[in-house]
């Protein structure tokens, strides 16, 4: 089945959980991995923050318990997403055409803009875990906030969105997801965060704004690359989930 095939890719691909490969990776595979990357990630997502709640049980200050979780999540899923952020923001900040940008971020390598990119993300989304962790059921909202930004991928991959490039990731995942289905997962996605920010005491509605936030937010990155780049490519697709995360970490970090 394409669905099991397509979550074995999504572990594998996302994750560090050791995992056999599918015997085919073509387009309905490389479709379900990208619809079922909040899924995919749950193992990496429960342990970061199980390690992160029991930081804060031996008494370390809540900052330190979102490094923990940071660095956990950074090590459980190889850093993929931060590379693709990064390496984004090198590219859509050179101020060159397509083609320069493009090759900017095939390089690797991360420029000035990429680091501070990558500091401002990384103590946002450390400062707003740590203040998570420190409800109750937090550990809970915070497996529930990591795995819905996953849901980014799934609008990056929307059909009629192009790929930048001819080859990579993002040739094999562009324009592979129907709209409805990408509409339909972040429904689920949505009431799976307003549940749990409720259940660590939000008021439903912050919730609420938070996945709206993201989604405006992702969607303007997307729509920037796509006028900049010419479509998406693997480290678009990382910089979709990174700014996700972001959005909706900080704002469950609000009383």
């Amino acid at each position: 089945m394409n669905a099991f095939a397509g979550l074995r890719l999504a572990v594998g691909l996302l994750t560090i959980v050791p995992v056999r490969p599918p015997d085919t990776i073509g387009r309905p595979q490389a479709r379900a991995a990208m619809l079922l990357a909040p899924v995919a990630v749950l193992p990496v997502t429960l342990v970061a923050a199980g390690l992160g709640w029991l930081v804060v049980w031996l008494g370390a200050p809540a900052p330190i318990a979102g490094v923990v979780v940071v660095a956990a999540l950074a090590f459980g899923t190889r850093a993929m997403h931060l590379d693709g952020l990064a390496d984004t923001t090198d590219g859509l900040g050179s101020g060159k055409d397509a083609d320069a940008a493009l090759e900017i971020m095939r390089r690797g390598d991360v420029g000035p803009m990429g680091v501070v990119a990558l500091v401002l993300v990384l103590g946002a989304q450390a400062l707003a875990a740590g203040a998570v962790l420190g409800r109750p059921s937090g550990w809970a909202y915070l497996v529930v906030l990591v795995s819905a930004s996953r849901g980014a991928l799934a609008l990056g991959c929307m059909r009629g969105i192009p790929s930048a490039r001819p080859d990579g990731l993002g040739a094999l995942v562009a324009d592979s997801v129907p709209l409805a289905t990408a509409a339909t997962g972040w429904l689920v996605l949505a009431a799976a965060t307003v549940w749990a920010g409720m259940l660590s005491g939000q008021a439903w509605w912050l919730p609420l704004v938070g996945v709206l936030l993201a989604l405006a937010a992702v969607w303007w990155l997307l729509a920037r690359c796509v006028a900049r780049l010419g479509g998406v490519t693997g480290d678009v697709l990382g910089a979709l989930v990174e700014v996700a995360a972001s959005v909706l970490l900080v704002v469950a970090a609000v009383s």
